[in-house]
């Protein structure tokens, strides 16, 4: 009977595992979940007319709205170089004290994972073989066009794209981790609608990230599965076809309901680094075995192209020439993949990056993925061209007719080929299963109501979005495989795109005020020191200088800080209170412990905060810190090696000085110097 007890207790525990989990935000989860499943039955159910709905949507769109997503593109990716370099660019992704999670390496290292997934595989060798043998101006298979044809792939995944990813990255992190704002896509419009955005309103933006994370998702599985059943072809014989495909897709659905009932995020994790090595392998052999010379010339070549033309290509139109089909296949694929993916990738970079500055931010996240992409492109791209130079003609048009067989073909003229095929099968495979396990992961945050960033959605709801994203792309290969995966992106990343650019308005007025209240800041005239001229005579004047001198090198414990705390602090701030409410300025004392701007998995040290109860509040917060003790010609100073700090923080976070040792009426000058900087920054505001 004990056994049966035991059992049945085991199962609840895991049934509890599988539905337990903040709440969902039905609004968002259930017209996404419609969104996908009317998209996805029409396709099923009438291919033929929704192939046809889809292209006429598509003609429209390009003939519409493709001057705006060229135009979106290049004014978002000036946007986050404005922020880097602009005196915004020291505002941190989270309170001022804030450090970064990661080391510079590690963090280097996710941001180098992120820019890479199986649709470059499929597009390194595919897409400059397209751009030589069909370019969109100037002749085919010459040298102008061998040029322009590895570059033009740069451009599709270069630093355009990756400036929306660093847009939603930036929003995301300042209004979660700086304004204590959920981590969702609404929270970036608070400085524009204000509390409206838990309406709604709020609901609508969510539910158009959600479909644009979906069809984003389900395209690079879509392509995923095309060109991994393509190397299982070569490999073992598998039949090409959508049955082929449909088990790959219940394949990554399968594993991404796995990670979400066994939690191996960490191995999914491991994966990922191992994916970065392995490719890096892959190219590698390729750059070594082939014709080295040759490939590390045309990379110099193609870096040299990318700087010289990019600022002609972001605002390429064509308007004097019929290339609207060429543009709604290529750039404008690209550029609303790119705006697809956006919220997803920009959770992501936000998770990682907190406590970096916007200009650190920006430039790893523009700069460090891109430095993958010319080395994997410019290698492979330039190999494809080559054999075609070389006269290899049937080479190119399988390319052509085949793309998900570009990639194997080359390779297949290597050492190896049969190892190095498996090996690149295998990468592809890895980076397939983690996309639909992570894109899964980021709808069902979407969809919910997450009390704090590092907090994931139920198990449960992370399942039913890996389901949604497989029959999604089942649905969409049904139709018209890649290319009509390539028109339903076109048309579901538009939505959000309108997202976007509201997203880039209330980043930037949010800044300006962060901006205002740093000026605030200098306009203000606090006492120097925080009133320490405030003495009561003369004799203790003459020796104030030697009991600031003794309280520097005066390094006290937790247990000591802690009763300073209470004894002096507290009292101070509990006065100040009562003299803001005989004015008329509403304020509250609060306690607790922990540090409450971020998690804390160390020692829960007490604070004391003063908050005025306003739209835009003052707040004072005296919080105990431990630190390294200061060491002096290598020497520590003191008989401990850490004390505890008195450390101010306000809106903005930690203020770097220590008030212990402070006398009552210092902590009280030093508190109205906080409240009249404060006042300053709502006059200018």
């Amino acid at each position: 009977m004990s056994t049966k007890v035991a059992e049945r207790n085991k199962a609840n525990r895991r049934w509890s595992f599988l539905t337990e989990g903040p709440p969902i935000r039905m609004p968002v989860f259930a017209s996404s979940v419609i969104g996908v499943l009317a998209m996805a039955i029409w396709a099923i159910w009438a291919p033929e007319q929704a192939e046809a709905v889809i292209g006429d949507a598509v003609g429209w769109i390009v003939g519409a709205f493709g001057w705006y997503y060229i135009a979106l593109v290049t004014v978002v990716l000036v946007f986050v170089v404005y922020l880097a370099i602009s005196r915004y660019g020291s505002i941190r992704l989270g309170p001022d004290h804030s450090k970064p999670e990661f080391s510079t390496f590690a963090w280097a290292s996710m941001l180098f994972a992120a820019g890479i997934g199986t649709d470059v595989m499929f597009f390194a060798v595919a897409e400059p073989v397209s751009q030589y043998m069909q370019p969109p101006s100037g002749d085919p298979q010459t040298i102008e066009a061998a040029r322009d044809a590895t570059v033009w792939t740069l451009f599709h995944y270069g630093l355009s794209g990756w400036g929306l990813y660093a847009l939603m990255g930036l929003a995301l992190g300042y209004f979660t981790y700086r304004l204590n704002l959920p981590l969702a896509v609404r929270s970036a419009l608070y400085p524009i609608f204000g509390r409206r955005i838990d309406g709604a309103l709020g609901h609508s933006v969510d539910t158009a990230a959600v479909l644009g994370t979906i069809f984003g998702v389900a395209t690079s599985l879509g392509i995923g599965v095309v060109f991994l059943n393509q190397g299982l072809n070569i490999l073992f014989g598998t039949s090409v076809g959508l049955g082929a495909q449909i088990a790959l897709v219940v394949l990554a659905v399968a594993i991404a309901a796995i990670s979400a009932t066994t939690g191996v995020d960490k191995g999914i994790r491991f994966l990922s680094q191992l994916n970065v090595i392995l490719a890096l392998g892959l190219a590698g052999w390729v750059l070594i075995t082939g014709r080295t010379g040759f490939i590390l010339n045309a990379v110099v070549l193609n870096v040299g192209d990318y700087a010289q033309t990019f600022a002609s290509r972001t605002m390429q139109t064509f308007a004097f020439s019929d290339q609207a089909e060429w543009m709604s296949l290529w750039t404008l694929f690209f550029w609303a993949w790119w705006v697809a993916w956006a919220s997803f990738v920009g959770l992501f970079l936000a998770r990682i990056s907190r406590g970096r500055t916007i200009r650190q931010f920006v430039t790893g996240t523009l700069i460090i993925p891109f430095t993958y992409i010319v080395m994997w492109i410019s290698i492979f791209g330039n190999a494809a061209l080559e054999r075609i130079r070389n006269g290899d003609s049937a080479f190119a048009d399988k390319a052509l007719a085949s793309p998900e067989a570009g990639f194997y073909s080359l390779l297949q003229d290597y050492p190896l080929s049969g190892f190095v095929i498996a090996l690149s099968v295998f990468v592809g495979l890895l980076f397939y299963v983690t996309s639909a396990d992570s894109g899964a992961l980021v709808m069902a945050n979407l969809s919910s109501k997450l009390s704090t960033a590092q907090e994931d959605a139920a198990p449960w709801l992370r399942i039913v979005w890996a389901a949604a994203t497989g029959l999604l792309t089942i649905a969409v290969l049904a139709v018209g495989g890649i290319f009509a995966l390539q028109y339903a992106t076109v048309i579901f990343g538009l939505p959000f795109s309108f997202v976007i650019v509201l997203v880039m308005l209330g980043l930037l007025k949010a800044l300006r005020v962060e901006g205002r209240r740093t000026q605030s800041g200098a306009h203000a005239l606090p006492m120097m020191l925080s009133a320490r001229g405030a003495y009561e005579d003369e004799e203790e004047h003459a020796s104030s200088w030697r009991r600031r001198l003794a309280r520097s090198v005066s390094f006290v414990d937790v247990d000591e800080a802690s009763s300073y705390l209470e004894s002096v602090v507290r009292p101070a701030i509990a006065e100040v209170i009562g003299g803001l409410e005989t004015e008329g300025v509403a304020a509250e004392l609060t306690a607790g412990v922990g540090d409450p701007d971020e998690e804390s998995d160390g020692a829960q040290l007490p604070w004391v905060e003063l908050s005025t109860i306003a739209e835009d509040p003052f707040v004072y917060r005296v919080q105990i810190a431990e630190s390294p003790v200061p060491t002096y010609g290598g020497r520590m100073i003191g008989d401990r090696d850490r004390y505890a700090r008195l450390e101010v923080h306000t809106v903005g976070g930690g203020q770097d000085y220590d008030v212990m040792g402070y006398k009552r009426e210092q902590i009280i000058h030093d508190c109205l110097d906080q409240y009249e900087r404060h006042l300053e920054f709502l006059r200018l505001a």
